[in-house]
């Protein structure tokens, strides 16, 4: 069987759905599943890559990290296509490959499947913070309910997010299916090098945050409560690594606040290199996004061993179980640096959830939930091939 993939947005673009691409496509090729993934030229990613077809694509206003896959050069490549060289198409993102990608499997006469990875209800505030909150709501549960209808089935990261859909009215099938971890997503990092590379003493306690600096990430928030983390733990770091357009305002807040010299910007940080590095260094992962529809950073810290505090919202909700190595609290500031406090000061209880943590994460395995995958598309595939017969014999 041979996958269409088609996201708006791949790597060298460091996100959630990146990952979950990546992952899933090297967990189907071990099954026998081939795919082609159709994905966003970026600056600096002209080299070929195997499996990978790159569109001519635009810059993103206010998003730098970000790039429009142009319209016509998106259909050419979809359209250059061998006739028959794929047997379902899988869209990623909502934008310009959603449409596309209909198109292409409606062209094809193929069915289609979509992964919702984006909340756009809480995340179509942070970008178009002029247009009111509830028409914001209205316009997104209406373009939801639009895509979601133009598709043979929806893959939902987390419970909670398909229970989102069917409220909204959702009537696609929908399955739920996170994305798993790797095995190499277990290699203990070292913290050390991370310090060591970040040029931070070895006595410093390190509060850290990783993932995208965006502003539907609620940072700013982690940042008001490490105040308060200070004033009991002053040798404390907030440590926030990733990069994203919420960056320069956060820079601006840790300044205004005079946090300077206890909040450390990261940036990128290599995902085979540094990046486990850094999440063996902390003391606490700290999390508090309200819109991630599954929060996959999370599973990847716990399998670093890396105590957690965080919020549930969402699709961390269906993460953040009981027994899942992390310290579960409200968005509040003085509760949330309370637990922050509490970790740093009990070393037992640091390497409690150390233990469970990782444990725990052992349960995620990509391998199965890319096993799960291809039965999803098998059952898709064959199901119009059944019709045929059945109309054939009456």
């Amino acid at each position: 069987m041979r996958i269409l993939f088609i996201s708006d947005v791949y790597f060298p673009r460091v996100n959630g759905v990146s990952t979950s691409i990546r992952t899933f496509r090297e967990d189907l090729t071990t099954q026998g599943l081939a795919t082609l993934l159709v994905a966003p030229q970026y600056a600096g990613s002209a080299a070929a890559e195997a499996g990978i077809v790159r569109v001519s694509a635009a810059s993103v206003p206010k998003d730098p990290e970000d790039r429009r896959m142009r319209w016509g050069a998106l259909t050419r490549t979809l359209d250059g296509l061998p006739r028959g060289s794929f047997d379902l198409v899988h869209i990623h993102t909502p934008f310009m490959a959603h449409y596309a990608g209909v198109r292409a499997a409606r062209r094809a006469g193929v069915p289609c499947v979509a992964t919702y990875h984006t909340f756009f209800e809480e995340y179509l505030h942070h970008y178009v913070p002029a247009l009111p909150r509830a028409l914001g709501r209205s316009a997104a549960r209406h373009f939801t309910r639009s895509q979601c209808a133009a598709v043979q089935a929806l893959i939902a990261p987390s419970e909670p997010m398909r229970a989102v859909l069917s409220d909204y009215g959702v009537t696609t099938p929908i399955h739920v299916l996170p994305t798993g971890l790797p095995a190499d997503r277990f290699r203990l990092g070292d913290g050390a090098a991370f310090r060591a590379l970040a040029g931070i003493a070895p006595e410093r306690t390190l509060v850290t945050y990783i993932g995208r600096v965006a502003h539907e990430k609620n940072i700013g928030f982690l940042v008001q409560m490490f105040r308060r983390v200070l004033a009991q733990r002053p040798e404390a770091l907030l440590v926030i690594a990733g990069e994203g357009p919420a960056r320069a305002g956060l820079r601006e807040q840790v300044a205004a606040l005079g946090l300077s010299a206890h909040v450390y910007f990261a940036g990128y940080l290599e995902r085979d290199g540094a990046l486990l590095d850094c999440y063996a260094a902390a003391d606490a992962f700290v999390f508090a996004s309200r819109t991630e529809t599954q929060g996959l950073v999370l599973l990847e810290a716990m399998a670093q061993g890396a105590p957690i505090v965080s919020t549930a919202e969402l699709g961390t909700r269906s993460i953040l179980l009981p027994g899942s190595g992390a310290l579960v609290v409200a968005e509040d500031e003085a509760a949330f640096a309370a637990a922050v406090v509490r970790l740093l000061s009990e070393p037992a209880l640091r390497a409690e959830l150390r233990e469970r943590g990782r444990s725990y994460a052992r349960a995620w395995s990509s391998a199965t939930m890319a096993r799960r995958l291809g039965e999803i598309y098998r059952a898709l595939v064959q199901a119009p091939q059944a019709a045929q017969v059945a109309r054939a014999a009456g």
